[in-house]
């Protein structure tokens, strides 16, 4: 390996929290509350009514994402980083990683070598419905023990949910076969089961293969602050999620709900069943694997629709079902979490207010663009300094920092996948369980179609007004003042940039070379101390 992707292959964890830090972010909330409640009054002045129901819509759509700004700021007020427990000898453990027909033999060589250099002593068994015999070879030449599990509902969960009734063991490390585990790995999380009521703990998620392409990039970016502040702040609130791979859970504890959580978004599933039956989770931000995120930006969107339509489900279903059981920030994490997918209905509403506005002369409000620019721009700012704020307590800090306008670019572009995963949800439609693409996927997706889509019409719209603002302005008798048409085209031209990053993924993407980046990888250096 090279000089810097060895970095990539030394233990880190996210620093602990100070009495300094808590009061310099208790002050930056202050400020960012503050912040709000200027806006609120300004916002909701009789006088900026224009279309009560338009109005109405407009202000649910930007209330919205501010109350998601807020939760995340309470959110942070509980950052906390547990104590190192080391665990006692003895224990009984297991580690279960899947395969699937597609998934390259090279990758499970190297996922199931790591596995038995892990130092704690375990068995590593391989769930496997490839119905190719050199899976097989593969566990026991690294000894695993290899189960078929053909055939079986429910996916992934559905053959955790066998093999827990085919072993014994008391604890079980759910490991994606994408991921490369360090040797101390389950030093570093048994020690937290000393409490009983402990029923899963979760560690971070990192990855090698950014480096790949803007998609990889992007997606990876999306993470750092989840997997650091977000979910620490989840954990001083009780609250943490167990997420698909890196989760160790307690038997006792599986067995309490039926098994595993079965769905799209099975992770969440079953801690939310976890939680609404008394146990408890902890967070430990430590880098002790890494993994791939899709290097493509068709691998990326299929990744998020089923992403998407799993939290809807959670929302729909499971959430109504457990939600008296569950205390009250779990209640508001789960809600907040399950709901994150909405992004793409309001997004969708954002994009079309500058067309109804040029096309129809449609608007919600009487609001002059200045003054929203005025009283909007602290929370913008504030909001900013409390994100790179936050970021002292990142697992890597040293790679991970950074505004991550990558990971905005591609949040923002996938807003056809998400608000397609929200009507799916509505109408209660099932989508298949598809794990994500290990390699790149060469090829023009798909999914850049709606961007390609909305840049054609953004141009026909400005050319339509470019004639009548130079051609036919006295004749052009729209109630408009040249502020709110520059306002709009500034508004439509910033989503317009955002768009053309997500269509310049999905072209870069379009010739990536498939590459095995886990063949670069050598067991032996991996997990060495700071």
């Amino acid at each position: 390996m090279r000089k810097k992707d060895k970095n990539l292959w030394i233990y880190r964890e996210a620093k602990q929290v100070t009495k300094k830090d808590k009061f310099i972010y208790s002050v930056l909330f202050v400020a960012g509350i503050l912040s709000i409640i200027r806006f609120g009054e300004w916002w909701f002045r009789a006088e900026h009514v224009r279309s009560l129901f338009l109005y109405i819509l407009l202000s649910m759509t930007i209330w919205y994402g501010i109350i998601r700004i807020v939760l995340i700021w309470v959110n942070y007020l509980k950052i906390k980083k547990p104590e190192t427990k080391t665990p006692v000898k003895g224990l009984s453990v297991a580690i279960f990683t899947t395969s699937s027909p597609g998934e390259p033999l090279s990758m499970f060589e190297k996922t199931l070598a790591a596995c038995a250099k892990i130092k704690y002593p375990h068995t590593t068994y391989l769930l496997d419905d490839t119905q190719d015999i050199r899976f097989k070879e593969v566990a026991e030449k690294n000894g695993a023990v290899w189960f078929e599990l053909v055939g079986l509902p429910g996916a992934k969960a559905g053959k955790v949910n066998k093999a827990l009734e085919m072993t014994k063991e008391d604890f079980i490390l759910i490991l994606d076969p994408d991921h490369i585990p360090f040797p101390d790995f389950l030093d570093k999380t048994l020690g937290y089961f000393e409490d009983e009521k402990i029923g899963f703990v979760q560690v971070s998620q990192a990855y090698y293969n950014q480096y790949r392409s803007f998609t990889a990039k992007g997606a990876a970016e999306q993470t750092y602050t989840f997997y650091g502040p977000t979910m620490m702040g989840l954990y001083g609130h009780e609250s943490n999620v167990a997420i698909g791979a890196n989760c160790v859970f307690r038997r006792k504890a599986l067995e309490s709900i039926g098994g595993h959580g079965i769905g799209l978004a099975e992770d969440l599933i079953t801690a939310i069943r976890l939680h609404a039956a008394g146990w408890k989770s902890v967070f430990s931000p430590i880098i002790v694997s890494r993994g791939l995120v899709p290097e493509d930006f068709g691998s990326f969107c299929k990744q998020q629709l089923k992403w998407s339509r799993g939290l809807f489900e959670v929302l729909f279903a499971e959430l109504p079902r457990l939600f008296k059981k569950l205390n009250f920030w779990q209640r508001i994490s789960y809600l907040s979490i399950s709901s994150y997918y909405i992004v793409g209905v309001t997004t969708f509403f954002y994009i079309l207010l500058p067309f109804l506005f040029f096309w129809a002369d449609i608007l919600p409000t009487n609001m002059p663009f200045n003054e929203f620019i005025i009283y909007g721009a602290p929370i913008i700012i504030i909001a900013i300094i409390i994100y790179l704020f936050v970021q002292r307590w990142l697992c890597h800090p040293e790679k991970e920092r950074g505004i991550h306008w990558r990971g905005m670019i591609l949040k923002f572009a996938s807003w056809p996948v998400f608000f397609l995963g929200a009507l799916l949800g509505v109408v209660n439609a099932e989508i298949p369980y598809i794990p994500t693409a290990k390699k790149a996927v060469s090829g023009l997706s798909p999914y850049v179609r709606p961007l390609i889509f909305q840049v054609i019409i953004f141009i026909l719209t400005l050319t339509y007004v470019f004639y009548n603002r130079i051609f036919l302005l006295p004749e052009w008798q729209l109630d408009l003042t040249s502020e709110q048409v520059w306002g709009m085209v500034g508004f439509s031209s910033l989503s317009i940039i955002m768009i053309l990053g997500g269509i310049y993924a999905a072209f870069e993407s379009r010739n990536l070379k498939p590459e095995e980046p886990w063949e670069k990888i050598k067991i032996n250096e991996i997990g060495r101390k700071l």
